[in-house]
């Protein structure tokens, strides 16, 4: 009898070995392939506070909870399918539709930097960026309205992020893919939002410890909250900006190599190969360094070229139209 128990338990144990080294591939895969969408998610989190500008304290937090879910439903029930479908029967889409989305990052970081140059600092959230109306204002009715426009908005940011994300599992199983996109899908959601929350309600609580603080250093904390937030978002959209070009950058160069034409993309990576052999003890980081910046840069150079293209169709489309 205790023979028998015993060796059922030597088989669970066997069993929980085995799976363990199964789900663990998987998470590390998820970990590394969330820290490859960088770019979208900052500017995600940097775009979403805007959206419960206006409202009730008191619905802050329900708002915000409310849109994370309709990202959540974008990633996993409407975009995760549709990208799965497409590299199990029709994988030759994928690099084409992960250029048009980098292509996509590059013109809306190229955007926000024009505006900058434009308006200094006041433009630093970027036109792309929706400015919503003050749902407070008018009723449950304009705060449904608010949340379906930051769902649809998180639509174009979700997919970004689920199709990166696909792109580097796209070798593994179609099980291990759904499982390791899924993971990603909960993980990056609840990662923007759970920052949004913070972001969103440290004002209050600066503002409580300001004038209940019972002790100096607690009122000067309230006061630094009070003063932080608003230049972290400003930080949030620079450093969003330029994580989008990056990455839209990458994306291009990688997708050129992909498609027959890898001069660009080995270029880069043989000169940040150099530079790393060159620099000694900080190799890594300066080669890192260099293949940042001309992702970068190419990021930014492809971007102001389809915003000069998208200003000159507006202008010509408004001028037949006058």
């Amino acid at each position: 009898m205790s023979g028998g128990l015993f060796a059922l338990l030597d088989d669970i144990a066997t069993l929980t070995k085995m799976s363990a080294a199964h789900v663990r591939p998987l998470a590390d895969a998820a970990v590394s392939t969330s820290l490859k969408t960088t770019g979208v998610v900052v500017d995600d989190a940097a775009v979403a506070p805007q959206f419960v500008e206006g409202i009730k304290p008191s619905r802050e937090l329900p708002v915000i909870g409310r849109i994370a879910l309709g990202s959540a439903i974008n990633k996993i029930l409407i975009i995760l399918p549709a990208a799965l479908l497409l590299s199990q029967f029709a994988p030759w889409v994928l690099t084409p539709l992960l250029m048009i989305g980098g292509s996509y990052l590059c013109f809306e970081g190229a955007e926000k930097v024009w505006h900058w140059l434009r308006a200094g600092s006041d433009g630093a959230a970027g036109a792309a960026s929706p400015v919503p109306p003050p749902a407070a204002l008018r009723g449950p009715e304009a705060e449904r309205a608010m949340v379906r426009q930051a769902v649809t908005t998180d639509f174009i940011l979700s997919t970004e992020i689920m199709v990166i994300s696909l792109s580097e599992v796209a070798g593994q199983a179609f099980w291990d893919r759904f499982t390791t996109l899924v993971i990603v899908a909960l993980i990056l959601t609840a990662l923007v939002y759970g920052v949004v929350a913070v972001i969103v309600k440290m004002d209050d609580v600066g503002v409580l410890m300001y004038r209940r603080g019972r002790t100096p250093a607690g009122r000067a904390c309230g006061g630094f909250l009070l003063w932080g937030m608003p230049r972290l978002l400003t930080l949030l959209s620079v450093v969003g900006t330029f994580a989008m070009l990056w990455v839209g950058g990458h994306i291009l160069l990688k997708g050129t190599s992909d498609m027959g034409w890898p001069v660009a993309y080995h270029g880069v990576e043989h000169l940040a190969g150099l530079v790393a052999q060159a620099t000694g003890f900080l190799g890594p980081v300066l080669g890192w360094l260099t293949e940042t910046g001309f992702s970068l840069l190419t990021g930014l150079v492809w971007g102001a070229f389809l915003l000069a293209c998208w200003t000159g169709i507006a202008r010509l489309v408004r001028a037949g139209s006058a």
